[in-house]
């Protein structure tokens, strides 16, 4: 899957990831998420701070050559959060200060709607600098799908009745998970399965891991 011009894609799995917060019950953001060691709640606030991370990305043009593209935007480790990181337990915080959960959905609303309306607007060629590197509009947002797309399945990994990710984000998101990784996943696992088996957000079947072959030792592909 071409996976080059990411404003359609970030606009389809933003769009979706959103609905789908939009649709908790107040009772939700208790639940655990898909994240360790964060609730609901704390993963809608990491949404508000990645959706800031976009709108200050692409308001940051570059002139430089791009350093990467949207798989080496990633860093891969073997080794799977534990909630612990300084950052994370500041989003715990940060997540408990709301209270209501109605504000955290209002807040996500108010920045998401702005980041998603800059990424259509956004230049594919255009450069824009994030973290000390340079990336293309198109590469960056690309990136993003693979953000978003996971997060809608640690949304929903406990809150049975959420829809979700659009299969076409999923399978985008599959396909740049293998281009980061260097590794072609067995299809005989779906893309959800893929994605979720190979960043360690669940230990593979039996069966999965004779799929996998000798893949499965270098198993989970933490993307950070």
């Amino acid at each position: 899957m071409d996976v080059t011009d990411g404003t359609d894609g970030f606009s389809l799995s933003w769009s979706a990831l959103r609905a789908a917060v939009a649709g908790l019950a107040a009772d939700d953001f208790g639940r655990p998420s898909g994240c360790a060691g964060w609730l609901v709640r704390d993963l809608v606030c990491h949404l508000v701070i990645d959706a800031q991370d976009v709108l200050i990305t692409l308001a940051t043009p570059a002139d430089a050559a791009p350093t990467r593209d949207a798989a080496t935007y990633w860093t891969v480790t073997h080794t799977p959060p534990t909630g612990e990181d300084p950052l994370d337990a500041l989003t715990v915080r940060l997540a408990a200060a709301y209270e209501d959960p109605a504000l955290l959905t209002f807040h996500l609303d108010d920045v998401g709607s702005a980041a998603g309306r800059a990424a259509r607007l956004a230049d594919p060629a255009a450069r824009v600098g994030t973290q000390g590197e340079v990336l293309t509009a198109a590469d960056y947002l690309s990136a993003y799908v693979l953000e978003w797309t996971l997060h809608h399945l640690d949304l929903t990994a406990h809150v049975p009745d959420a829809p979700p990710p659009p299969p076409k984000t999923l399978a985008e998101a599959r396909a740049l998970l293998e281009r980061i990784t260097g590794e072609p996943f067995p299809t005989a696992l779906s893309d959800t399965d893929t994605l979720l088996v190979a960043t360690g957000r669940r230990p593979p079947t039996p069966g999965e891991r004779t799929a996998l072959g000798p893949l499965a030792a270098r198993l989970p592909f933490v993307i950070g």
